[in-house]
């Protein structure tokens, strides 16, 4: 869930039905942006033999995009302010259409690649504007609360439905579906926007931060980078070591920088708020999990158990039940307890999944299986909401947005580090390798439940 700077005088007139219509519009952008985040990885073993390359190539195809979208959000809220969210959204739209096009006509890993990175520029437009549409538009407290709720819900459903999806279009058309089945939603969404959404801008817009923006796309796009290609170089060769230090040296002069903007892109004096430093930190732990889950189940369904993508994403139905029920759960606790006790439950159940996949093999029976991918999915639903509402809560008004959209970063940035730890980890083999291979990954997902549960004790206080 991302937000934005949201002071505009709100638009005059807007029906109950109408602002219905506006949530649902808005929220049928933020499924695409949540789904493509995740849709991709069933359909990874396919697109290798069709265009090649080895498990560093196929990363790349899901962090180009998990990239480009984490190091864009905040600065892409602050435009839409300036020049109006419907204009910015609409925008985000074509992007995200004509870059689905060139993904989905990739004659080459490397195309494949350049479009998804424009795939993430058009994400970048859609889910910090659309929530910041949403607010605007519906003015109301208690409706606000409301439809907030929904857009968790919607959030939660469309990353885990991702596998799902996506396995079913793989199996029938071939990987490029996974790519030509966002053009339908695109359009209808354009034209619902053009005729229901209202334009809205910030009375007073956010500075850019240019020299932010460039050296937050550095620091995390090298970061990743050196995760990914670690395995090729080597984890203590020269050139390793080098991006080590590049990284803590980026990492010094980004804090640096923005502790001297008067309007930073990401203000690090939020982080001495223990609350708010756990959250964010929770934000990486909950995808980092997430995504690693995604891509070592996608290669053990379909290398070592031989099972076609279409019957691999059933078989995580689960993850998606489980994350669909537990997310509205986990908002209605946090309103009525706080948020310690689902994120509590939330490391809970992520860590025992992840500890039940640590021990699998090739004979796995199926039931443990479903049960490992049912206890993640709940674990990613009871994290959402009460993640969110730990970073914005103790906060001024003002900045709500900045530690919305920080939070919403926080998540793509571990999505992206989530994939290269677990490519890190497998060969590009498979069989009894991959097994071996990914158990110290599964062990890295119960870690991250563990410290969800550390996060909960911060969240509390």
């Amino acid at each position: 869930m991302t937000t934005t700077r949201l002071v505009a005088a709100p638009p005059q007139g807007l029906g109950p039905r109408r602002r219905r219509t506006v949530l649902a519009v808005c929220c049928l952008s933020l499924f695409l942006v949540g789904m493509d985040t995740t849709i991709v990885n069933i359909g990874l073993p396919a697109i290798g033999r069709d265009l090649g390359g080895g498990t560093r190539g196929l990363e790349w195809i899901v962090d180009a995009y998990t990239l480009v979208l984490a190091g864009l959000l905040i600065t892409s809220g602050a435009v839409a302010d300036r020049v109006g969210r419907r204009r910015v959204f609409q925008t985000g739209l074509v992007v995200f259409g004509i870059a689905s096009v060139g993904c989905a006509v990739a004659p080459s890993l490397g195309v494949l690649v350049a479009a998804r990175v424009v795939q993430g520029v058009g994400a970048s437009m859609l889910s910090p504007v659309a929530l910041a549409i949403v607010v605007n538009a519906i003015t109301d407290p208690r409706e606000r609360a409301r439809a907030i709720g929904v857009w968790a819900a919607v959030f939660g459903v469309s990353m885990a439905a991702g596998p799902v999806v996506g396995g079913a279009l793989v199996s029938a058309v071939g990987w490029r579906g996974v790519f030509w089945v966002n053009l339908p939603v695109i359009v209808g969404a354009l034209v619902l926007s053009a005729v229901f959404v209202p334009e809205s801008r910030a009375a007073r817009a956010r500075r850019l931060d240019p020299p932010g923006q460039v050296l937050l796309m550095l620091l995390v796009g090298l970061t990743v980078g050196v995760l990914i290609e670690g395995p090729r170089l080597g984890w203590g060769s020269d050139r390793a070591l080098a991006g080590y230090g590049a990284v803590v040296g980026l990492g010094v002069v980004f804090v640096l920088v923005e502790y001297r903007r008067a309007e930073p892109l990401m203000d690090p004096r939020l982080f001495r708020r223990r609350s708010f430093a756990g959250a964010v930190s929770g934000a990486v732990v909950v995808f980092v999990a997430l995504n690693v889950t995604l891509l070592l189940n996608t290669l053990y369904l379909q290398h070592v158990r031989g099972m076609s993508p279409a019957a691999a994403g059933a078989l995580t139905l689960p993850m998606a039940v489980g994350a669909t029920v537990c997310a509205p759960w986990a908002g209605r606790m946090v309103g009525q307890r706080g948020p310690r006790l689902p994120l509590a439950l939330a490391g809970a159940f992520t860590a025992a999944g992840g500890l039940v996949l640590a021990g699998v093999d090739a004979r796995t029976p199926w039931p443990v299986l479903l049960c490992a991918y049912l206890a993640i999915g709940v674990g990613f639903g009871f994290a959402n909401a009460p993640l969110t509402n730990t970073a914005v809560s103790g906060l001024p008004a003002e900045r709500a947005g900045v530690a919305g959209g920080t939070t919403s970063t926080a998540r793509q940035v571990g999505a992206a580090v989530g994939i290269a730890v677990a490519g890190a980890f497998v060969s590009d083999g498979g069989g009894g390798g991959l097994v071996a291979g990914a158990r110290p990954g599964w062990l890295v997902v119960a870690g991250c439940g563990v410290l969800l549960v550390g996060v909960a004790g911060v969240a509390a206080g």
